[in-house]
């Protein structure tokens, strides 16, 4: 195994525990996350050579799950008929009600608002590094916080009043 090769090795390892929530929280789904990471590190070692002399690879990677999501998102747009409808629900998260809750809100949000908050707040990425990532202006991650972090209150507060009745 080359030099490049073990370094990649050891990026992946710190990278992948790193990352999965990030993939996670963008996709709403364990599979799909752990599928979107695997995807973007493939990416990822392409350029490794490259990326490698660069100051932080993990924003690259960052960079690369969040537009791999927004392609998915994009090619995933349209209806998929299957022949079969599957028999049961896939199996409930060991997580707490509140967790569902604000995942649910979470996966409510458009793709750019849902990716803007997760960087911003999970992340805890600067609103210039959000907008790097993105490939936006910072005025569009700070109006695309501003409008989910509002419609995320709004359907917080409903589940609220809908689980106190």
């Amino acid at each position: 195994m080359s030099t490049a090769d073990r370094s990649y090795v050891a990026f992946v390892e710190v990278a992948w525990r790193r990352h999965i929530r990030l993939a996670m929280l963008l996709t709403g789904d364990r599979w799909r996350a752990e599928e979107l990471l695997q995807d973007s590190l493939v990416k990822v070692y392409e350029r490794w050579r490259r990326l490698s002399r660069l100051d932080d690879p993990h924003a690259y990677l960052r960079r690369a799950l969040v537009n791999n999501h927004t392609s998915g998102w994009r090619r995933r747009r349209r209806e998929n008929l299957v022949a079969d409808v599957p028999d049961r629900a896939a199996p409930a998260s060991d997580v707490g009600p509140d967790a569902l809750v604000l995942r649910g809100a979470l996966m409510s949000l458009p793709a750019k608002q849902r990716a803007v908050v997760v960087l911003r707040h999970y992340e805890d990425l600067t609103e210039r590094e959000v907008a790097k990532v993105l490939g936006c202006s910072l005025g569009t991650v700070k109006s695309q916080n501003a409008k989910a972090l509002d419609k995320l209150r709004h359907l917080l507060d409903e589940s609220s009043y809908a689980v106190s009745r």
